[in-house]
């Protein structure tokens, strides 16, 4: 069951936002820890008695209590994540949608309390809330990733490299493979850089990985043009030769299209057709704009 399901479940718990057994207000974090530690917890007979109503009767009523007397719950697992550098207040949120999602699907007469139950929901939130917002590119994808994350994360003492012994010995005791561990390890030491610098960073500091890695080569417009002068370049090109008589072709091929080293003079080709050089140049000229006129009209 997704977020939203878990919340439509229970929509008019959260649309009381948890407050009608919240007295006072609670305008920070540190506050609403105070509050919630100072509801009442259920006992046994209660949990009991309120599930089953909740199961039997969709009492929501019920299942605010329920969720209400174990909110203390899910602030103390949060507290554990807090290494990593996100927020505590949506650590505790992500948690809460995990205990609503367990008493949903809590069933008392299974034997067990709900404290139990709900523990791996309300992890099971917070760790999907790390691993999409810890870092932008994720460190863990597949079911083994995530476990040998937060086992390693749970493991390793600083911020070090560890050494070879140390990851053997993790290796050994988390039973994974050695390269696993390494991988692992790897993807958590490294950072995310800013793509573009700051709009305070000085002149120096301003080049950043966008400056080398961007490239006009693959912009949409570029490669437009590239792709219409190639097809001009012959196409284009063919056609417009094809429309000329045999001696302005000849001309224009030697002039312009034999390559600078192999280029004709006006007063070569004016002795291979025994006209005057300005003659030669009059019909380039002439045939310059009738090639202009062609590749006008097939563009």
């Amino acid at each position: 069951m997704t977020k939203v399901s878990a919340q439509t479940a229970l929509a008019p718990l959260a649309s009381r936002s948890l407050t009608s057994a919240i007295t006072g207000p609670v305008g920070n974090i540190e506050a609403y820890i105070a509050e919630v530690n100072r509801l009442p917890m259920l006992s046994h007979e209660q949990e009991t008695s309120l599930a089953l109503r909740y199961r039997n009767h969709n009492d929501l009523g019920a299942a605010q209590e329920l969720v209400m007397s174990h909110l203390r719950v899910v602030v103390s697992i949060a507290r554990g994540y807090l290494g990593y550098g996100l927020p505590h207040a949506d650590l505790i949120q992500e948690g809460n949608i995990g205990l609503m999602k367990a008493v949903k699907r809590f069933d008392p007469e299974m034997g067990v309390r709900l404290v139990s139950y709900a523990i791996h929901w309300i992890k099971a939130e917070i760790h999907e809330y790390i691993l999409k917002n810890w870092r932008m590119v994720k460190v863990a994808t597949t079911k083994a990733q995530r476990k040998l994350f937060f086992n390693l994360r749970s493991h390793k003492k600083g911020s070090e490299a560890m050494t070879g012994a140390q990851i053997d010995s993790l290796a050994e005791k988390l039973n994974v493979r050695r390269e696993d561990v390494l991988e692992m390890e790897t993807r958590m030491n490294g950072h995310d850089i800013a793509l573009e610098p700051s709009a305070d960073s000085d002149d120096e500091s301003a080049f950043a990985p966008i400056s080398y890695l961007s490239s006009d080569a693959g912009e949409p417009t570029k490669v437009l043009e590239a792709l219409e002068s190639e097809r001009l370049q012959t196409e284009g090109l063919s056609e417009a030769l094809a429309r000329l008589d045999p001696r302005s072709r000849r001309i224009i091929e030697a002039r312009w299209l034999a390559g600078d080293e192999h280029s004709a003079t006006l007063h070569t080709l004016a002795e291979e057709f025994g006209v005057s050089a300005e003659r030669i140049r009059q019909i380039e000229a002439a045939a310059m704009k009738k090639m202009k006129t062609a590749l006008i009209a097939y563009q």
